[in-house]
């Protein structure tokens, strides 16, 4: 096939779309710019949910984005086996639109945190880490205020047994995030949330390390067949 092409859906209050569109560029796809108001996805071949505070994170972080107009569209592919990628506030969206478990909450202390995050990866067979290997460390910046990652006993469980923690904190947990989850997947392996921001450690002039252009270069890789 040509260059993939991967959609970015832009919100009201998203801060990250371009970064994950040149993310993208980077990676060796092609970004195609998705409005949240619109119904048709344009026949992409995965969709990108970028930071911010869509809708300004009224109500909780989120909580409106899930039912903007193109999420009815996305839902449905997303459970067709559409690779999806949410990021931040992404992994929030997906959470509410319940494509992912759990739940994203106010973090610890109620601050808002920015730093360099050190990482593990812990499943390198999703759709958006095949270029990683499990137990490799990565330096990928975060900033949130409601990255805290909760969930009940059961689905804690659930989620290690069958293998979708996706990455873990390490050395310290920035938010609270029960068993120090950074990133989670669903079943199938197609759909990721991720609190630190991959599309701000993809070039050594402006972030801490290269570290996250993996998660883009993984799913450009899986799509094209290479």
């Amino acid at each position: 096939m040509d260059a993939a092409r991967v959609g970015v859906i832009t919100f009201p209050g998203s801060l990250d779309d371009r970064d994950a569109a040149r993310a993208v560029r980077l990676a060796g796809a092609e970004p195609v710019a998705l409005w949240h108001a619109d119904h048709d996805l344009q026949g992409v071949d995965a969709v990108v949910l970028p930071g911010g505070f869509s809708y300004g994170d009224y109500l909780r972080a989120g909580a409106i984005a899930r039912f903007a107009p193109i999420l009815t569209e996305l839902v449905a592919a997303a459970k067709d086996g559409l690779p999806v990628l949410g990021i931040c506030n992404g992994f929030q969206v997906l959470c509410e639109a319940h494509l992912l478990p759990g739940a994203l909450l106010p973090n610890a202390g109620l601050h808002f945190v920015c730093r360099d995050q050190r990482l593990r990866v812990e499943n390198a067979d999703t759709a958006w880490t095949t270029g990683y290997t499990e137990g490799q460390e990565l330096v990928i910046p975060i900033k949130n205020a409601d990255g805290r990652f909760t969930a009940d006993a059961r689905t804690l469980d659930e989620l290690a047994a069958e293998g979708r923690i996706v990455a873990r904190y390490l050395d310290l947990n920035p938010n609270g995030s029960l068993g120090d989850i950074a990133g989670i997947s669903n079943a199938a392996g197609n759909v990721v949330g991720l609190m630190p921001h991959p599309e701000h450690a993809v070039e050594s002039l402006t972030g801490p390390s290269t570290d996250g252009l993996g998660f883009f270069t993984s799913v450009v890789k899986r799509l094209v067949g290479a």
